[in-house]
């Protein structure tokens, strides 16, 4: 009797706040206990005027009330909740009151996730391949969540590069296997968070509700679903952050909290994308203020980061994102175009609730000083950055590019990979940047290197030996190919993500032979590289190319890889007795680490040829 009266009592209080909960809604939509960010700012939402005007009580034990913030807006509320120690999970009864009738709305306060970040926030390193993928654009596992009525965009047209094609989280899970067998260890997606905005939602970009993952991806279960599925596996999750901007039918931007919420300015005003006036010291003011505050396009609003309502909601966002998900790493959108300060202040929050995260920033910029001030530098300059790494530009655009597409000279060719990697003392840890060929803001890097398997070759022996953490971006494997104008024509479908697709890449038989190659080219380095002491956290050293021949070095007291990278057209002779001695000596003969096969005392490295050897004694 006891058992079943309590029963009734529980389904009669859930009721209770069901009902009251559609009087508003609270952001974040719940917390943990047992968290360092104990201090929880709940922004409260509602469609009445008369919101601003409730008083807010709460009777829970170990959670109180330390103040509640009017804010411009009378349709919303600022809680600042502390949650102590001694709170037991539970739902938290906030309890609304103008006078009139009291409105009650539960708010969930639940156990922290299992692993306390062990099995989780685990970061990503040097030994780890990332793969980037489009959820939309990779397979569509669930064909029922293809169109979501009441949703804004309601296109679903595989032939347009614009409209939205169906991919899903579900296709992301069905092909883990796939992954696992390229030797890819980490997954990174373009945001999975609720993009409800009326045309171009394939990329994620343009966030219309933090608290929601998409549900044409599958929702929230879904995405928890991948987590798990991925951790099950070994495997981690890198989510894609964006705090610079959100969507122009982001609930905050219909209705705003306060005044200052956004940048606003007198009439539409863009970025100028011109990062120096960041650490410029002959900057206009008015050119940094246009930089940061300006918006990066008319459809993404830019974010106000110095209101505190603003920064406490993006900060507990990220931290409630981590947890609620079980993410491990974390990409940020648009660096260079935050408030900085408040970046640190947010980079912090998160490494002083999982210490073993790891998050790296997209620097799109022109430069290593430029690079380097957006991440820890040993710069002795006003502002430090605390960004652990960026995305690495350099040397991609004055490294890798260059180094295979030009002819050599005394600054060209491959002498502009060994001069960008030589200024690699700027970093505090140049080993955590994220090295990548393309990504989907970029042409893909088969045409790039002219569709020749060669030059490709040698790109991706460079990705998967090269000092940082390797970045695919999805399809190079199978050798898609495109050039961004327009930028859709990057962004294609992964053949075999969907039933009508007459070929399947996830497979051997669907793919050419010169896919294949490619793809068994990747895989032989990519699992290679799993069990490589030297390559997943040894050190580098490089030497100065000589007529088209760069020498490179990681190494170990446990293994010493060789990668010689002939861009020239004629074969080079190398000894191991005599050449590079610093680091052959003592070493007798090697091995292919491609092809198995051993490697000679003498040898020459065939022309326009990465060759890579695991040396031996």
């Amino acid at each position: 009797m006891i058992k079943k009266t309590a029963t009734i009592l529980a389904i009669l209080i859930l009721h209770f706040f069901s009902a009251d909960a559609q009087f508003a809604n609270l952001y974040p939509t719940n917390w943990w206990t047992g968290m360092k960010w104990n201090k929880v700012q709940v922004l409260v939402h509602g469609s009445d005027s008369s919101l601003g005007k409730n008083q807010v009580t709460v009777n829970y034990p170990g959670v109180t009330i330390q103040a509640v913030h009017k804010l411009d807006n009378n349709r919303y509320l600022a809680i600042d909740l502390l949650i102590s120690p001694t709170a037991k999970p539970g739902n938290v009864p906030l309890v609304f009151s103008d006078g009139g009738p009291q409105h009650t709305i539960g708010w969930p306060l639940k156990k922290r996730r299992e692993g306390r970040g062990k099995s989780f926030a685990q970061g990503v390193h040097p030994e780890d391949l990332v793969y980037l993928l489009m959820p939309d654009r990779f397979s569509n596992g669930d064909e029922s969540n293809d169109r979501v009525t009441g949703m804004r965009d309601q296109t679903l047209n595989r032939d347009s590069m614009y409209h939205r094609h169906g991919g899903d989280l579900q296709g992301v899970i069905n092909h883990l296997d796939y992954l696992q067998d390229l030797g890819v260890t980490t997954v990174w997606m373009t945001p999975v968070i609720e993009n409800d905005m009326r045309d171009r939602t394939e990329h994620g970009y343009a966030f219309t509700n933090h608290y929601k993952i998409d549900p044409r991806l599958g929702g929230n279960e879904a995405y928890k679903k991948l987590s798990d599925a991925l951790h099950k596996k070994g495997m981690k999750l890198i989510q894609d952050a964006v705090y610079n901007h959100v969507g122009l039918t982001h609930f905050t931007v219909l209705d705003k909290p306060t005044k200052d919420w956004l940048h606003e300015w007198p009439s539409f005003t863009q970025t100028t994308y011109k990062d120096q006036v960041q650490f410029d010291p002959y900057a206009a003011a008015a050119q940094k203020k246009q930089m940061s505050d300006g918006w990066f396009v008319r459809s993404m609003p830019d974010l106000n980061q110095g209101n505190p309502y603003v920064a406490n909601f993006l900060i507990q966002h990220a931290l409630w994102s981590v947890e609620e998900f079980g993410v491990d790493g974390w990409r940020i959108d648009t660096y260079a175009y935050n408030d900085l300060p408040f970046m640190n202040r947010c980079n912090k929050a998160l490494m002083d609730e999982y210490p073993s995260i790891t998050m790296f920033g997209e620097t799109w910029v022109h430069g290593v000083i430029n690079q380097s001030f957006f991440c820890a530098n040993n710069y002795q300059i006003p502002f430090k950055s605390n960004l652990q790494n960026t995305t690495d530009f350099q040397t991609l655009f004055y490294g890798i590019q260059p180094a295979i597409n030009e002819k050599f000279g005394w600054t060209e060719g491959v002498n502009k990979l060994y001069t960008t990697a030589a200024q690699d003392f700027v970093y505090r840890h140049p080993e955590n940047e994220v090295i990548f060929l393309d990504n989907h803001d970029l042409p893909r890097s088969y045409s790039v290197f002219g569709e020749d398997t060669a030059k490709y070759k040698m790109a991706l022996g460079w990705l998967l030996t090269f000092r940082g953490i390797p970045q695919m971006y999805y399809g190079m494997e199978h050798l898609l190919s495109g050039f961004t104008n327009p930028d859709g024509l990057v962004r294609q479908d992964f053949q075999g993500g969907w039933k009508k697709d007459t070929a399947n890449k996830f497979t051997a038989a669907g793919r050419t032979t010169k896919e294949n190659e490619i793809f068994n080219y990747i895989k032989t380095l990519a699992n290679f590289r799993k069990n490589s002491s030297a390559l997943r956290s040894g050190k580098f050293m490089q030497y100065t190319p000589d007529d088209g021949l760069y020498v490179y070095f990681r190494y170990d007291e446990k293994e010493t890889i060789m990668c010689l990278m002939n861009t020239s057209e004629n074969d080079k002779p190398v000894s191991l007795g005599k050449d590079f001695s610093e680091r052959t000596s003592g070493f007798s003969r090697g091995k292919n680490i491609v092809t198995g096969k051993p490697m000679p005392r003498d040898f020459s490295v065939p022309a326009r040829q990465l060759l890579l050897l695991q040396l031996q004694q």
